[in-house]
């Protein structure tokens, strides 16, 4: 029980802030340091679709199908995607039943032990801010496309001040960019694969009619690095390590929870669309791949070999195959457009993971202010400085910094989904201890919690053997190093926090599953209220504004029609005066005649 007073200490904070939010007005809430719930549900609908559609899909499953096949590359999709769907649904259920704005640390010290929450908080933070400049300078290397002679160096400059400059804006405005850049990244993504597809059909110049073809010839499954049965396992292992990393940014979403309104409707809507971004995107994607470029193709291997130019896309590579030579232009934008929204949402998370941190009291109270939009400048300031590691790629060098930098995020970003996993299973087993049905929940989960532990025990076996390449065919100690780097540091996180703080686990029957509930119901039925008011006074405004314009209309009418009458009224008494005059004269006329 001596994890107890630790854990009254963050949640009576938390508590505090709530009823103190409830009790003041909208200024007052900025001046408390809270995030304000202002993005709209088709934005957070957005965040849920177009959020981890990116290089690692566009780019990087050209390399799992050169070394796997496509038999291997699918697998790999199928079962890295079925993990995450698992991921963000147990997620899903946890902020459904209690929102938080403390990301998933809060979570992890909630629900398993203040250091596991400790640790992860921070290895968002770290994830965050080394995928920051490795989306810049990708987006760098996809501008030497056209221009080799200008030094990456130059374009991180350019490109880092826009994403600083849009993530010190009102939630709503980033909201806003990101939704309209995650609409342009769906568009851009259906456009390959539907072109993918036609083209597998024969309906490229050369009109070659693949199919399944390529799945006999050269195979659906391809040894990799070594022979035989081991080599071919080989192959599926390395799409599977290759498909973590596309599936990188799926619980994206689950950081804008906190600025969310009505979280238990639009946070299980958010997270049930995961399901359709699988299986359009990823899996037919992987699909389509598999049917219009053979595992052996040159132009397939040279393309692993670029950085991240439309060159290295096997998207482009299937319409090289089919004749076509407009469409690589058009693929190289793309990507653009992909690593710029990437960079954005990078910082985005990298600021929330700190201001959680920093309410839980595991990073300087500094980042937990907020200015009076509600936007923490602070944590946001300080992730901004990672736009700086850019500038160690603007070496001739820059795709190996790069490489270096994915492999880093990769292992950081399975950590997060192992903790997500561990905080669901652990909620899942005090909701049976305290007596609370599933059934009750807000949100309810297909496959819940059976999934998470399937997730899980995936989630571990990459981890520990992500390094398998450091060892074939003989060792390689940076490869090892990137490999591991970030276990490392989770595990020296998570033991300093615990030996500093002497936290212990979170039992079932004692987990805190009340505090916070209340106030963010009554907080979701004013915000519910308004949104209907709000709703339907925009329903109503068009009549209303036909009802103002018709009485105008009428009252218009009716002031001519008195103005009319008044006239002639007028006229009537002018005429009548004179004839009265012209009478009187001609009496007086007649009677001096007379």
């Amino acid at each position: 029980m001596a994890s107890q007073p630790a854990l009254v200490d963050i949640e009576k904070l938390d508590q505090d802030d709530l009823r103190h939010t409830m009790s003041t007005g909208q200024g007052e809430v900025a001046e408390q340091n809270e995030l304000k719930r202002e993005f709209k549900p088709r934005q957070v609908f957005m965040f849920s679709i177009a959020c981890a559609i990116g290089t690692g899909l566009v780019i990087g499953s050209g390399t799992a199908l050169s070394r796997g096949g496509p038999g291997s590359l699918l697998i790999a999709y199928l079962m890295v995607g079925a993990a995450v769907f698992f991921v963000m649904t147990g997620l899903g259920e946890m902020a459904a039943f209690l929102p938080m704005n403390k990301g998933f640390g809060g979570y992890a010290s909630r629900m398993v032990d203040p250091a596991f929450g400790f640790a992860t908080g921070w290895n968002y933070f770290f994830k965050y801010m080394i995928a920051t400049p490795a989306n810049l300078t990708a987006a760098g290397l996809v501008i030497r496309y056209w221009r080799p002679d200008l030094n990456v160096g130059i374009w991180v400059a350019v490109f880092g001040v826009v994403i600083i400059f849009i993530n010190f804006l009102h939630v709503a405005k980033l909201g806003e960019a990101e939704f309209w850049l995650g609409l342009a990244k769906i568009l851009i993504m259906a456009t390959m694969i539907i072109s993918c597809f036609v083209v597998a059909l024969g309906g490229g110049p050369n009109h070659n009619r693949s199919g399944f073809r390529y799945w006999d010839d050269p195979g659906a499954f391809k040894e990799y690095l070594v022979k035989g049965s081991l080599g071919r396992f080989l192959g599926v292992w390395a799409c599977i390590c290759q498909a973590c990393f596309a599936f990188t940014g799926t619980e994206v979403v689950g950081m804008t929870f906190g600025e969310t309104p009505n979280p238990r409707k639009n946070i299980p809507r958010a997270v049930k669309q995961t399901f359709w971004r699988i299986a359009v995107f990823y899996i037919l994607g992987v699909i389509v791949l598999g049917m219009a470029v053979p595992s052996n193709n040159e132009m397939l291997i040279g393309a692993t070999k670029k950085s991240t130019s439309a060159d290295a896309s096997p998207f482009v590579v299937a319409i090289r195959i089919a004749g076509i030579e407009v469409f690589p232009d058009f693929i190289n934008a793309s990507l653009l457009v992909f690593t710029l929204s990437a960079a954005c949402t990078d910082i985005y998370c990298a600021s929330r993971s700190l201001y959680g941190l920093a309410r839980d009291n595991q990073a300087p109270k500094i980042f937990a202010k907020t200015a009076k939009n509600g936007n923490p400048i602070y944590a946001v300031g300080l992730s901004c400085f990672c736009v700086g590691l850019g500038f160690m790629n603007a070496s001739k060098s820059a795709g190996t910094v790069f490489q270096y930098l994915v492999s880093l995020v990769t292992i950081f970003a399975v950590l997060n989904w192992m903790a997500i996993l561990v905080s669901h299973i652990s909620f899942r087993k005090a909701l049976k201890a305290q007596g609370i049905s599933a059934k009750d929940l807000p949100y309810t989960a297909f496959g819940q919690p059976w999934g998470s532990y399937y997730a899980l025990f995936l989630s571990c076996l990459v981890i520990l053997f992500s390094g398998y390449d450091a060892f074939i065919p003989h060792f390689k100690v940076d490869q090892f190093v990137l490999k591991y780097l970030g276990v490392v540091i989770f595990v020296i996180n998570t033991a300093v926090w615990k030996l500093w703080k002497g936290t212990t686990r979170v039992t079932a029957a004692d987990m805190d599953l009340q505090t916070g509930r209340r106030e963010y119901q009554e907080t979701e039925t004013v915000e519910e209220q308004q949104w209907k008011e709000s709703f339907w006074q925009k329903m109503m405004l068009p009549f209303q504004q036909f009802g103002v314009h018709l009485h105008d209309r009428i009252s218009t009418h009716k002031l001519g029609h008195r103005k009319d009458i008044r006239s002639r009224k007028s006229l009537n008494s002018r005429q009548v005066i004179a004839n009265l005059l012209m009478g009187q004269s001609l009496l007086h006329g007649a009677s001096s005649m007379l």
